[in-house]
């Protein structure tokens, strides 16, 4: 069955599933603390101050907040994406200067989040589409390390100061390491096949005819792909959020990581990147690591090291990048995120 014929006939039975289903979700984001504190406090007398019921809560509270989070940011996003094709982007991109283009690409890396499992096929059609190395380095770094999911959730659960400083200093990371690579004229380190593909001079764009209807079951269907894909490891994050939160001593990570360890943010980073997650199941575990007094800058240094320079992503840049460019991609993403640690936790202190 196509997407057409999954979706009401009439203007108005669209608008009214949608109303329906966005009043719903602000039912249930509105009484999910309030159910949790009943169930748990009320029906089974739990006792609220102990470890246990305090960890068991935040693991149900957080899971299900988060389930909530993800459902209306990923509907929301798929729908602004299907405005904004590979394609388009590609020739969007095609022929501007460095610098500029450096800028472009990591502004649409935002605004078009593809995930690592399509950092290769997007590679190669920027390649083959013209786009310079150096500036297809800074879409391939801004589009997982700056993503909606983590805008909407860093918004909801630190507000929008946090939120903006993320946006800021992941994009100065994507262009500044992408024009670095590009100056370093860093094409002989890319795998020869990449340059031998051809598009054939078309710019075929899918997003075009696309009623509202569709782009609405378009958000439906992704919103059940992604949380199928992800599920395991975002009640992965927020056991461990919730573990941390209730057990783990301040001291522990204040020792480690915490303002007083000149060499927490380096610690942080190397933590997280061989880690495998997104923004999604890493930020359960940020969220109580804040709780806990770590600085925000060390907390933004391991998510963006664990989204953006992840084992899987660089096992799939592998098949296109040879090890030189790929050291050097980890190498100068690695170094920024770092900065930016420490430059946030000057900020914040």
């Amino acid at each position: 069955m196509s997407i057409a014929e999954r979706i009401p006939t009439t203007t108005r039975g669209r608008v009214g599933v949608l109303v329906t289903g966005v009043s719903l979700w602000a039912v249930a984001y509105w009484v999910n603390e309030w159910l949790w504190n009943v169930l748990l406090f009320d029906l089974f007398g739990l006792d609220p101050r102990n470890q246990i019921t305090e960890t068991v809560h935040f693991f149900f509270y957080d899971s299900l907040k988060i389930l909530l989070l993800l459902v209306i940011i990923i509907f929301a996003s798929t729908v602004l994406r299907s405005f904004m094709s590979v394609e388009r982007t590609r020739a969007f991109l095609g022929g501007k200067r460095k610098g500029v283009g450096n800028l472009l690409a990591a502004a649409l890396g935002v605004i078009t989040p593809f995930c690592s499992c399509s950092a290769v096929p997007a590679f190669i059609g920027f390649v083959a589409a013209g786009v310079p190395i150096g500036v297809t380095m800074s879409f391939l770094i801004a589009s997982p390390l700056v993503n909606e999911i983590a805008i909407g959730l860093l918004l909801t659960l630190f507000g929008w100061q946090i939120t903006a400083l993320y946006v800021v200093s992941g994009l100065t990371i994507a262009v500044v390491s992408g024009y670095v690579l590009g100056r370093l004229h860093v094409e002989r380190w890319v795998e020869p096949f990449v340059f031998d593909v051809k598009l054939g001079g078309q710019v075929i764009d899918p997003s075009l005819g696309l009623t509202f209807g569709q782009r609405m079951q378009m958000g439906v269907e992704e919103v059940k792909a992604l949380i199928a894909k992800i599920w395991v490891y975002l009640l992965v994050g927020i056991g461990l959020g919730a573990l941390i939160h209730g057990w783990a001593p301040t001291d522990f990570f204040a020792t480690y990581a915490g303002p007083g360890n000149p060499f927490g943010v380096l610690i942080a980073v190397l933590i997280g990147i061989p880690l495998y997650s997104n923004a999604a199941g890493v930020m359960p575990l940020v969220a109580a690591l804040y709780d806990k007094g770590l600085p925000m800058g060390t907390l933004l240094a391991f998510m963006m090291a664990v989204v953006a320079l992840s084992l899987p992503e660089m096992i799939l840049l592998r098949r296109v990048l040879k090890p030189q460019l790929l050291a050097i991609f980890i190498t100068t993403t690695g170094l920024g995120i770092v900065a930016v640690g420490y430059l946030f936790n000057a900020i914040l202190a």
